[in-house]
């Protein structure tokens, strides 16, 4: 392990810790840390590491981190478990969906669906300045179950199938369809993207795909960032999140967004 880390540099490491540190911030917070520390691994591995490879180890680092922003939520926020148990439940059952669905599905059909989907949320969001703001649970009985279970299985599909923006769309449907505030709907979107991510990570490491020295160390600066973003979160409240959020979907606009348009200006 020691000799995989020394091979990278000392600044390629630091500029991946530094990346880990951010994103684990950042999915602490809203979920979307993916921007970040994916991105950075492609940049500054060796062009002939496999890239599940890299997935793997970004699962290595980000589960790290939803484990530590999920236990202080859990310490600092009320968890209505009728809630989190069908959402990671399905949830789970969507991703294993959505990873075998992948091998059939061209991704290209799917950027530009997300991008009018996040684009959508960003401006539903952004009009309703009172969204969020306070927790006013929606529905009850069978009502609430089965829209959280749907919840869980449709995200829980898009993860397995594509993955960017998960935790947003997690977090936006919680408050928009069942109800919850900005800060109660992390903390349940982040038990549902644990699950998901656990389940990825499984596959990985199953099929040899780790580079577990680098990720061990990503993994530290990643659950050192989701411990300072998940105690910001609660310190600071549902108008902190909200704002958080709108940023980590604007910067997903424009990630997918060039992804659409790259190919052809490059091409």
């Amino acid at each position: 392990m020691l000799e995989q880390i020394s091979a990278l540099g000392l600044w390629t490491l630091t500029f991946l810790v530094l990346a880990a540190l951010v994103a684990g911030w950042i999915d602490a917070v809203v979920g979307g840390g993916g921007l970040i520390q994916l991105p950075a691994l492609l940049i500054a591995l060796p062009d002939d590491t496999p890239p599940p490879s890299i997935l793997g180890t970004n699962k290595l680092s980000s589960v790290a981190g939803t484990i530590t922003a999920t236990l202080t939520y859990l310490t600092k926020v009320k968890v209505h478990w009728g809630t989190v148990l069908p959402l990671v439940i399905t949830a789970y059952l969507g991703s294993s969906l959505g990873a075998w669905l992948a091998q059939f599905v061209p991704k290209e059909l799917f950027t530009p669906i997300v991008l009018i989907a996040l684009v959508g949320v960003g401006i539903y969001t952004w009009r309703k300045p009172s969204l969020g703001m306070v927790s006013a649970v929606k529905h009850s009985g069978f009502a609430h179950l089965w829209r959280t279970g749907a919840i869980g299985l449709g995200i829980g599909c898009y993860d397995g199938i594509l993955g960017p923006g998960t935790g947003s769309f997690f977090v936006i449907l919680l408050v928009a369809l069942l109800g919850y505030g900005f800060l109660e709907a992390t903390a349940k979107a982040k038990l549902a993207n644990l699950t998901t991510n656990v389940a990825a990570l499984v596959v990985f490491g199953v099929s040899g795909h780790l580079l577990i020295g680098l990720g061990l160390l990503m993994a530290l600066a990643n659950l050192t960032g989701g411990f300072i973003g998940a105690r910001m979160a609660v310190s600071l409240g549902n108008s902190f999140v909200r704002k958080v959020f709108l940023v980590v979907v604007g910067a997903l606009i424009i990630k997918l967004t060039w992804d659409l348009v790259a190919p052809l200006l490059l091409g």
